[in-house]
C-alpha cells in the first residue's frame, strides 16, 4: 500500500468542547528509528479526561490530539527501527508504544530512570499544528517518533489489553514494585475505583493479599471491584471511610495503602487508615496543589511513604507479560466500553467524566 501523507484525527481545540474532526499532515519522511502506524485501538484514561475538561492544562498546548494508550499496524518504518528489546519492526507488525525519552539527560544516564527524563515526551503533548502533527491515539494514522518506547505485541493479547498496558496497567504495576510488592496474607487498601484502582485491586488479589479493600464510588464501580478480587468495598459517599477500613481490618488498618484516586482528602485518609509500619504509595495525586499530611502520624506509625510516577518501558513490558500470565484470572474485558469511531470520541470522554464508563475504546478504522 502507498504511504499516507495525511490522517483523520479528532482534535481538541478548546477545553470542554467537542473534539473537531480534522485532517492532519503526516511527515513526508520517516526518520531512522521511527514508524508510521495505522491505529487499531486507543483506550482513553483519566489524563485524557482531565486534559479535555481543562483540569490539566498549560499555556500553548492546544490544538492537540488526545490518547496515549494505543496499538496499531505498522505501515512504514525508517531505517533501523526496532522495539525496546532490539527486535526489528517490520511493516505489518502490530506494536504498542509509549512516551519518548532522550537517553542523554541526568535522569536517563545517571539515575537510569526513564520516568525522570527531563525531555520525556508524550504523543498527546504534541501540538497538532506543529511537525510531526499526529503522534497520539485519536488519529487514523500516528507517527511514532524515534525515541518512543515501542513493543512488538504477542498475538494472544487483545488490542484493548495491550493499549491499557501502555499507561494504566504499567502505572499500577510500577506502584506495586515501588512498594516492594505484596506480603502474602497482608491487608491491602486501594483508594480509587477507576481503571487504575480496579486493576490494582486485581493485582493485589493475584499477588497474594489476604484482604483487599477497594475504596471509591459510585456503587456500580464498587460492584465491579468485587469481580476483580475485592474482599470488601467502602463507598466514600457514606462519609466514614477511615472508620470503615479500620472495622474491616479488625482495627489494624492497611499494611499497604495505594492512592489511585487523587482527591484532596486522599493523602490524609491514606495515612489515617494505614497500619503501624505500613507502606503508603501515592500515585493518583497530580498537580501543584498543596495537600496537608499529618507528619506526626507518619512519625508515630513509622510509615513508609513512596511516590510512584506513571511507568517506563520495563513496566510496559511487565504489563504485557502480566496479561499473558493472568489473562484468565479476571474479567478484564469488563473494563472496556464498546468500540466507537473517532467521531464519537467526544461523547465517550464525556461519559467517562460522568463515571458512566471505565475505559472508552476508540477504533479509528470505524466510521
Amino acid at each position: 500500500m502507498s504511504v499516507p501523507t495525511s490522517t483523520r484525527a479528532a482534535v481538541l481545540t478548546e477545553h470542554g468542547e467537542p473534539l473537531r474532526m480534522d485532517e492532519l499532515l503526516l511527515p513526508a519522511e520517516i526518520e531512522p528509528g521511527a514508524a508510521l502506524v495505522r491505529v487499531s485501538c486507543a483506550t482513553l484514561c483519566g489524563t485524557d479526561v482531565e486534559i479535555w475538561s481543562g483540569k490539566m492544562s498549560f499555556p500553548g498546548m492546544l490544538p492537540m490530539v488526545l490518547g496515549h494508550e494505543m496499538v496499531g499496524e505498522v505501515v512504514a518504518t525508517g531505517p533501523d527501527t526496532r522495539d525496546a528489546l532490539g527486535r526489528d519492526i517490520p511493516v505489518g507488525a502490530r506494536i504498542g508504544w509509549s512516551e519518548s525519552t532522550c537517553g542523554e539527560c541526568y535522569g536517563c544516564t545517571v539515575l537510569r530512570e526513564p520516568v525522570a527524563c527531563s525531555r520525556r515526551g508524550y504523543g498527546f503533548l504534541q501540538r497538532s499544528d506543529v511537525h510531526p502533527f499526529a503522534t497520539a491515539g485519536l488519529c487514523e494514522y500516528a507517527y511514532v517518533v524515534p525515541n518512543a518506547a515501542k513493543l512488538l505485541l504477542p498475538d494472544e493479547i487483545p488490542d484493548t489489553w495491550a493499549a491499557m498496558a501502555g499507561c494504566a496497567a504499567k502505572t499500577v504495576l510500577r506502584a506495586f514494585t515501588r512498594a516492594g510488592g505484596v506480603t502474602p496474607g497482608s491487608r491491602v487498601v486501594v483508594q480509587g475505583s477507576g481503571a487504575l484502582g480496579l486493576f490494582a485491586t486485581a493485582v493485589a488479589k493475584i499477588s497474594g493479599a489476604g484482604t483487599v479493600i477497594t475504596v471509591g464510588a459510585p456503587a456500580s464501580r464498587l460492584r465491579l471491584a468485587t469481580k476483580f478480587g475485592a474482599d470488601a468495598t467502602v463507598d466514600i459517599t457514606d462519609g466514614e471511610t477511615v472508620q470503615r477500613v479500620h472495622e474491616l481490618t479488625d482495627k489494624h488498618g492497611g499494611d499497604l495503602v495505594l492512592d489511585f484516586a487523587g482527591a484532596p482528602s486522599v493523602g490524609h485518609e491514606a495515612v489515617a487508615m494505614a497500619a503501624q509500619r505500613a507502606t503508603v504509595v501515592i500515585v493518583g495525586t497530580t498537580g501543584p496543589n498543596d495537600v496537608p499530611v499529618p507528619l506526626g502520624t507518619l512519625m508515630g506509625k513509622e510509615l513508609t511513604v513512596v511516590g510512584s510516577l506513571n511507568g517506563d518501558i520495563a513496566d510496559y513490558h511487565n504489563a504485557i507479560e502480566f496479561f499473558r500470565s493472568f489473562g484468565d484470572r479476571m474479567p478484564w474485558d469488563s473494563l472496556f466500553g464498546a468500540p466507537v469511531g473517532l467521531s464519537a470520541a467526544s461523547e465517550r470522554i464525556a461519559a467517562m467524566q460522568r463515571l458512566d464508563e471505565v475505559k472508552a475504546v476508540i477504533d479509528p478504522r470505524l466510521a
